[in-house]
């Protein structure tokens, strides 16, 4: 049989769009809660694989807690995995993250099985977003991980609607990414005057997209977190 021939049997068996069956749907995306990252990236795709990754005090965590805010006031339920159990339900309530929304697993200093447990979770279904907090495991144990067990994640979030997010200190997925929020510190504000105790209240921050666009965004200011 022809390609022609092949080309009408799909267009007869898909009801007359011949194209449709080879198109990649375009996702959907969440709002990250940041006007800026929004503006630049679209905002947080569904189905598919984000990285937060930045060194501590980067606004990792308030881009992150910013993400699960919105999500939770949409009624959506989220799970964080926490591999170091170094998540601050505190941080997170302060932050307008709606505690009875989330799912928090805690998988103390062991990285492999906080990958297991995300896994679970995705192919579980009904939750809107996965978090695998990897910020505070030391970057050597989380290269560990390897390049097949983020396509197995990558692999399986993609059929949902769920947004699945790994946080760490510095890329791990690489391109089993669909976009990495690199975050840095860009500055700090104190209150107090020099010379004498003063409070350390806001980090600013900024935040550089890689693999899906390569751009520098604007300043963002972070609560510290």
């Amino acid at each position: 049989m022809g390609a022609p021939a092949v080309q009408n049997r799909f267009e007869m068996l898909l009801g007359g769009d011949a194209l449709r069956w080879q198109m990649r749907l375009e996702p959907e995306y969440v709002p990250s809660g940041i006007a800026e990252i929004d503006r630049a990236t679209g905002g947080i795709p569904r189905g598919a694989l984000t990285e937060i990754v930045g060194p501590v005090s980067s606004g990792r965590t308030s881009l992150l807690l910013s993400i699960l805010a919105g999500a939770t006031a949409r009624e959506e339920i989220c799970a964080v995995v926490d591999a170091e159990d170094c998540f601050s339900p505190h941080a997170a309530e302060d932050a307008g993250v709606e505690l009875s929304r989330l799912f928090w697993v805690r998988c103390v200093h062991n990285a492999e099985q906080a990958l297991k447990a995300a896994d679970l979770l995705i192919q579980g279904g009904g939750f809107g977003i996965v978090v695998l907090d990897l910020g505070d495991t030391p970057p050597p144990t989380a290269r560990r991980i390897s390049l097949t067990s983020w396509f197995r994640l990558r692999r399986a979030v993609e059929p949902t609607s769920t947004v699945l997010i790994s946080v760490s200190q510095e890329p791990n997925a690489r391109t089993c990414a669909s976009l990495v929020l690199e975050c840095a510190r860009k500055g700090a504000g104190w209150s107090g005057n020099r010379g004498v105790s003063r409070l350390l209240r806001t980090i600013e921050s900024c935040a550089r997209t890689t693999y899906r666009r390569k751009q520098c965004l604007p300043v963002f200011t972070a609560r510290v977190i």
